[in-house]
């Protein structure tokens, strides 16, 4: 990754002139998310904002699904998780066929369009518990399983598929999307120092970010709509956030298959290694998804409303224009302690700052009518659910 300078050759001003005009280079960022003081920050947010308002309309969307936490056997260990497990761990848990469509039927009962799949990545490379239980299945990887999985809810209760399984190849990539029209892969951060001894993704080998990248770049060969993003506060600097920022742009600018950019915040938890680790602050994350809206455009910017407890309509100032999948059924599983807010309530609040909440599809609505970014025998079951922009059909 290239370095940056961020030794004040570029003023605040000039830097933020510079991206109103719609330029913004690392240099420029770097000075950008660097804000501080009630000046610099109402203008950032201000700037970025008004930037939102002009390619997004003031409408913020969001996705109605079920979590499906598919499998938590992880042969990750990442600093800040709670959701992997190792086998015969209290909560270790692999679902059967029968539990994955209870929970998807359940939740088209209730209105939903989207089947989150979330699990841990590739636990039979590490666990023969997870070998035997897939053998059992008819499986030999965890991915052929979820394969299956996407094929069944999709078909028997209706449910998009959007499946977040970890590191993917080609192959793995290419029979996904027959079931799930789009997928996603946090990049969390560029910043191989994270790796190291001590530091967040220590002894978590699915986390360098060329493995990732390559993920996130395959899928972009594949035209598959594709979702990613940072999480800040692990233990990276401003700059390699700024890095991480821009290698998405990077790859947005070839492929044209980034549907949203998370902007995701840590927080601290009793049971991991990292619980005593500082959080970042309101503002801090608020002027990072600012000088990630300033940098990505007209791409979509989320994060996610739970995270910030009751604060998060403060993000909307800041420059997001999607609150991710909220589901009025299941928990988040990755952070249990944090519920999402009731749909009701995040509509009232979102109205509250001069918005209008919108629902959408898993498949982002500039994606849902792009013939190449959908498998043929797809296209007719995510239209069917979709309006001529492509949001959802309200039902």
């Amino acid at each position: 990754m290239h370095a940056i300078c961020s030794t004040g050759s570029v003023s605040f001003d000039e830097a933020l002139g510079l991206a109103r005009e719609g330029t913004v280079t690392r240099d420029t960022a770097a000075v950008l998310i660097r804000a501080e003081g009630q000046e610099q920050l109402s203008s950032l947010f201000e700037a970025a904002r008004e930037l939102c308002d002009r390619v997004k309309n003031r409408r913020v969307t969001f996705s109605k699904k079920v979590f499906i936490p598919l499998t938590n056997l992880c042969r990750d260990y990442c600093g800040y998780c709670t959701f992997r497990r190792d086998p015969g761990q209290p909560g270790a848990l692999t679902m059967t066929p029968n539990e994955v469509l209870s929970v998807a039927d359940a939740g088209a009962r209730l209105g939903c369009k989207e089947a989150l799949f979330s699990l841990g990545d590739r636990p039979e490379a590490l666990f023969p518990e997870m070998r035997e239980t897939l053998a059992q299945l008819g499986h030999r990887t965890t991915l052929s399983y979820l394969a299956e999985m996407c094929e069944r809810v999709l078909n028997e209760t209706g449910l998009l598929p959007h499946v977040n399984p970890g590191l993917m190849g080609r192959r793995d990539l290419e029979a996904l999307r027959s079931f799930s029209p789009s997928m996603g892969l946090m990049l969390e951060s560029t910043s191989d120092r994270l790796l190291s001894p001590g530091m967040a993704h220590h002894n978590a080998p699915d986390k360098p970010a060329t493995l990732r990248l390559k993920t996130i770049e395959e899928a972009g060969r594949l035209k598959i709509p594709f979702t990613t993003g940072i999480l800040i506060g692990i233990g990276e600097t401003l700059e390699d956030r700024i890095d991480s920022l821009i290698a998405i742009r990077d790859l947005h600018e070839r492929y044209g298959h980034i549907q949203e950019v998370i902007i995701q915040n840590f927080r601290a938890k009793a049971e991991i290694p990292m619980c005593n680790h500082p959080e970042p602050g309101k503002i801090d994350h608020a002027r990072t998804i600012a000088t990630a809206r300033l940098l990505l455009g007209e791409m979509n910017v989320q994060a996610p409303p739970n995270l910030s407890d009751e604060q998060y309509p403060f993000l909307l100032r800041a420059g997001i224009n999607d609150w991710g999948g909220i589901s009025p059924l299941t928990p988040d599983f990755i952070n249990p302690e944090k519920p999402w807010p009731h749909i009701e309530r995040l509509a009232a609040r979102t109205a509250d700052e001069g918005f209008e909440l919108v629902e959408r599809l898993s498949v982002y609505p500039g994606f849902v009518h792009k013939d190449e970014f959908i498998e043929e025998e797809l296209r007719i079951k995510v239209r069917g659910k979709a309006d001529g922009l492509g949001l959802a059909l309200l039902t």
